[in-house]
């Protein structure tokens, strides 16, 4: 039972990241539409630069870590503004390439600028563990954990109670009907660019914490967060943090097990295992556990 429970800890921490990447893709899907891949880089991104403002400048690491997010927010601003704004009306593969272009520099800039190696983050958190019975637990798992749960509870406050939060409910919902309200659609594209950047640079810091370390590959982690995005539906937050956290669970429970009792199935079957409970549910729900079926009249 003890080792189930770390195992469950863990994989809820893991989901935590995942759901967190998975955010960013989801509020950009909503307000455009298009899955937004240079996501993966914008999450590196934040990892560095919440590096250099608390290493390199010396700040200390929780306003760094705020640091990090409001550049990261302004790197997601000007990537909307200078590039992707206008390929406004154009069909969504083009932006999607374009995407994957923005992605490819940002590849190709960070080595370039840090280097390969991975770096220390500094991070309070670091490999420290509690034990609460007989369980131990990372303390970076539990501030992963609770870092989640505070960004979902701000997401739920913005969507219902601020001015910007209905609106991009209203434009997710039906663009048209937005304009004709008065919805300054451009400026709800802007702001869910910003709040990807921002949420962005939190998740590459949580995956970069824990003695793990700042390093270019993080992106392979982010984008192990796609079948969290595809399991929740494209469109719903809400749909993100659960796919997350089953898929975390699931990854964490392989890894845990797999070996003692089906090692037939190979090393490193954990990894493949997040895409065996994607197949599963869509083959039941297409769009997803929480998406919103489209329905196309002739």
């Amino acid at each position: 039972m003890t080792k189930f429970l770390e195992l469950c800890v863990q994989g809820i921490a893991t989901g935590a990241q995942y759901a967190l990447v998975a955010l960013g893709f989801v509020i950009i899907y909503r307000a455009t539409g298009v899955i937004n891949f240079a996501q993966a880089g914008f999450v590196v991104l934040g990892a560095y630069l919440a590096y250099d403002f608390h290493i390199t400048l010396g700040v200390p690491f929780y306003p760094a870590l705020a640091l990090a997010m409001l550049a990261g927010a302004l790197i997601g601003v000007i990537v909307e503004a200078t590039v992707l704004r206008r390929l406004v009306g154009q069909p969504p593969f083009v932006v999607i390439m374009i995407t994957i272009g923005v992605l490819t520099i940002i590849e190709q800039i960070v080595p370039t600028i840090w280097g390969a190696n991975p770096l220390p983050l500094g991070d309070p958190w670091g490999v420290k563990s509690k034990k609460v019975g007989d369980i131990v637990l990372r303390v970076s798992d539990l501030w992963t954990i609770g870092i989640v749960f505070g960004v979902v509870v701000l997401f739920f406050l913005f969507f219902r109670y601020t001015k910007f939060g209905v609106a991009m409910r209203a434009t997710a919902v039906d663009l048209e009907a937005a304009l004709a309200q008065g919805i300054s659609v451009r400026g709800v594209v802007a702001v869910s660019w910003a709040i990807a950047g921002m949420v962005a640079a939190l998740a590459g810091v949580t995956l970069a914490g824990g003695g793990a370390g700042v390093r270019p590959d993080i992106e392979l982690v982010a984008f192990a967060a796609f079948p969290a995005i595809i399991l929740g539906g494209l469109d719903s937050p809400g749909g993100a943090v659960v796919g997350g956290l089953i898929i975390g669970l699931a990854q964490s429970l392989t890894a845990g097990y797999q070996p003692e009792y089906a090692s037939w199935l190979g090393q490193g079957f954990n990894l493949v295992m997040p895409y065996f409970v994607m197949i599963i549910v869509l083959m039941v729900r297409p769009y997803g556990l929480f998406g919103q079926r489209q329905v196309r009249r002739a």
